[in-house]
């Protein structure tokens, strides 16, 4: 490292320090990430050393005066990004593969938030979180969730519990995910991407997983906002991109497909792309159905069907709960499971499918089928996704069930 920079790193690791990132590793270190941040144990200010490898953190305590030399240690040999901030100051050094390094300081306006860290000794039990209160995460940061501390802002307690919640159901699927190749991930409609910065940040940062995600949305400034943060932060496997879902043909292979709020049919686009594409993973939040709220008809049911709310709410449940039957009929095991919205609507239904190792019997797919065809019969319904996935399905669905 240049002697002028690591005076720079120095003098600004004297005033008032917040904490410290270290990331971006380089090409076959098995270290993640190495923060560090103060804490005060029996009265002495020390500062915490959460070292990331693998799945594993690893922690240890140091005095000031060693932190330059543990910035010397890592910056350029393992790590390729240093972030460090104190209460006047935002320190930022990047190292290209060529050894170059650029380092930036940006002043930071005063706030009645910008002190120092110390560690939280308090004894009430708080829900576990996998991104806790306290961590400084720099993608929260710029999205406005969280301060310079790693406190969430007020009025952004259901964004943070949403994007954890969100964390929660990919870490319940992370055994269905390869570690031995680069994984890719598909976010259809990212939108500002809280929850694709988190998916990338988890899986990649915190997990080690290989990853390349990609995200899609038609508004270009949103897209352009994106990518200028993923630069920001290293994240050189996070793509986004400007398109629509029905027309993306960017990859060949998919082995996650992520969809939150897309409106409509656009949920049936995506969901019909990931069944092709073979995707081991489907997490879909629907939002905005409309289809079957227009074709909806029963004579038992129009005494309730009159009202229109109720409608409405029927057709919702009964579109996802046939989008949900027909991935289990073309292979994926699916849950329905809730999903807090962070604008406190009732769009909180999450779709999760995750792939079954073993293929199921054709008698088994042919009963679900003559079930899920006598279904849309009572309701005189056609579905896009039913459209979308027929001539696919492991059976031809309407050959098939003429014969049952």
């Amino acid at each position: 490292m240049e002697e002028k920079h690591l005076s720079l790193i120095r003098e600004n690791l004297n005033i008032d320090l917040i904490d410290i990132i270290i990331s971006n590793p380089v090409k076959g270190s098995e270290i993640n990430k190495i923060t560090a941040r103060p804490v005060s144990l029996k009265g002495k200010e020390l500062y915490q050393i959460c070292e990331y490898r693998n799945n594993q953190v690893f922690h240890k305590n140091i005095e000031l005066q060693d932190l330059p030399e543990l910035v010397a240690l890592y910056m350029g040999k393992v790590m390729k990004q240093l972030l460090v901030r104190n209460t006047k100051n935002e320190l930022t050094m990047l190292i290209s593969s060529k050894g170059k390094e650029t380092l930036k300081i940006k002043k930071l306006q005063q706030t009645n938030e910008n002190k120092p860290l110390v560690k939280n000794t308090s004894h009430n039990r708080e829900k576990t979180y996998i991104i806790q209160e306290g961590t400084f995460v720099p993608f929260l940061y710029d999205l406005g969730v969280i301060t310079n501390e790693g406190k969430v802002v007020k009025g952004k307690y259901d964004k943070f519990k949403q994007i954890n919640r969100f964390l929660e159901f990919i870490e319940d699927i992370l055994p269905a995910l390869k570690k031995d190749r680069e994984l890719t991930v598909l976010d259809f409609g990212c939108g500002k991407s809280y929850l694709t910065f988190a998916m990338y940040y988890y899986l990649k940062v915190v997990k080690g997983y290989a990853v390349r995600i990609i995200g899609l949305d038609l508004k270009k400034e949103v897209i352009a906002h994106c990518n200028e943060l993923a630069k920001k932060y290293g994240y050189d496997r996070l793509n986004f991109l400007v398109g629509d879902i029905a027309d993306y043909e960017g990859v060949s292979k998919v082995d996650m497909v992520v969809t939150l709020h897309a409106c409509d049919t656009a949920t049936d686009y995506a969901l019909s792309k990931a069944v092709r594409w073979g995707a081991e993973v489907i997490l879909s939040v629907p939002c905005c159905q409309h289809e079957l709220n227009k074709q909806l008809k029963n004579d038992i049911l129009n005494p309730i069907l009159q009202y229109g709310l109720i409608k409405e709410r029927m057709a919702a449940l009964a579109t996802d709960g046939l989008r949900a039957e027909l991935l289990e009929i073309a292979g994926y095991k699916t849950q329905v499971l809730e999903f807090i919205d962070m604008e406190h609507t009732p769009k909180n239904i999450l779709i999760r499918g995750v792939k079954r190792s073993g293929k199921q019997s054709d008698s088994k797919i042919r009963e679900r089928l003559k079930e899920y065809e006598s279904l849309k019969s009572f309701l005189e319904v056609q579905p896009a996704l039913y459209e979308l996935l027929k001539d696919y399905l492991p059976l031809k669905a309407s050959k098939d069930v003429k014969e049952c």
